[in-house]
């Protein structure tokens, strides 16, 4: 396993950005070329989304296309039509006519709040969602200030994306985050992330410092959102894949102090792409099998949410007048940050 969203068979995932010269944001796109259940949840004052009112459970369309993760605040909501017009010229999409042209790409979108980190009017277009979408790839997923995370912000350091993922019995469930929240994810008294307790395998690669540092006095972003895609290759209904969405927010929530104020748009998408039956139980009480086995899942959401998390933090580079985690505890790092 590569410890990556792509873990799970059939999910690809690719970023486009600009960094310097007054960029610093990008887009990040989830695809799953043979589709998907999806489902979101939303959570805080200040989202920024696009189709995700398609995915609630009693409205028509059950599977997606991609998922299109992007900064540049409302704005940045255009690169999900550079994503449609990817799938579209692949006639990917929900059919509608009788020829194979005749499709509708089905890409939810979530935009973060990055507008400070560069120069106003510098924001992801539709260019970006199209060249993410040509740079998606099915293995190792690069994190930190890539992506969607280029310019993003997490409490006073700087966040980006990461992943993350684990076996379930015969699934696989994966997380991909944007770190990007006005609450803090590390203490400053000892330099250890919230969420370092999640740690499997020494995943991580640090050795924790134990040590003080001084809050960097940098401008909080004001307006945040952290937003995300969890997968699995179960077979899950719509309802059932909002729970594995609604869980991977109590990783975020582990993972950052505060989360879900007004200020912050959180967003998690879940995917499912139904290589893999749930057990069914016999009986009066048979669905209880099913059930325990979607418990599972949810668990595992948000254990791999809040450790992509932690690897957005610990991967970010600094960009101007917004300091990284490896700057503050260099020593933790074997390359010394």
């Amino acid at each position: 396993m590569l410890n990556a969203i792509t873990d799970v068979p059939g999910v690809l995932v690719g970023h486009h950005h600009r960094l310097g010269d007054g960029w610093a944001t990008g887009t990040t796109v989830v695809l799953v070329p043979e589709g998907a259940t999806g489902a979101v949840d939303q959570r805080g004052g200040a989202p920024g989304t696009r189709e995700t009112n398609l995915l609630e459970p009693e409205n028509l369309v059950r599977r997606v296309n991609a998922v299109c993760l992007s900064g540049g605040s409302a704005y940045g909501l255009a690169a999900a039509e550079g994503v449609m017009r990817w799938h579209a010229e692949r006639h990917r999409g929900l059919p509608v006519g009788t020829e194979p042209h005749e499709v509708v790409p089905i890409v939810p979108a979530a935009v973060l709040f990055d507008l400070p980190r560069g120069t106003w009017g510098n924001r992801p277009d539709a260019e970006f969602g199209y060249a993410a979408c040509t740079a998606a790839v099915e293995g190792p997923v690069a994190q930190g200030t890539v992506g969607a995370g280029a310019g993003a912000q997490v409490g006073s350091l700087k966040g980006g994306v990461g992943t993350a993922a684990e076996r379930v019995g015969e699934c696989t469930v994966g997380a991909l985050a944007v770190v990007n929240a006005a609450g803090e994810a590390v203490r400053f008294t000892d330099g250890r992330p919230f969420a370092a307790d999640h740690e499997v395998d020494g995943e991580f690669g640090v050795r924790w410092p134990d040590r003080p540092a001084e809050r960097p006095d940098t401008t909080g972003t004001v307006l945040n959102t952290t937003i995300g895609v969890v997968a699995v290759d179960a077979d899950l209904s719509k309802a059932e894949c909002r729970r594995l969405a609604l869980a991977a927010q109590d990783g975020l929530a582990r993972a950052v102090r505060p989360a879900h104020s007004m200020f912050d748009g959180d967003t998690t998408f879940a995917l499912a792409t139904g290589a893999r039956e749930l057990p069914e139980g016999r009986g009066p009480f048979g669905e209880a099998a099913r059930a325990a086995a979607l418990d599972a899942l949810g668990a595992a959401a948000a254990r791999t949410f809040a450790r992509a998390m932690v690897h957005g933090l610990l991967t970010a580079r600094a960009v101007p007048a917004l300091p990284a985690y490896r700057d503050l505890w260099a020593e933790a790092f074997p390359d010394g940050g």
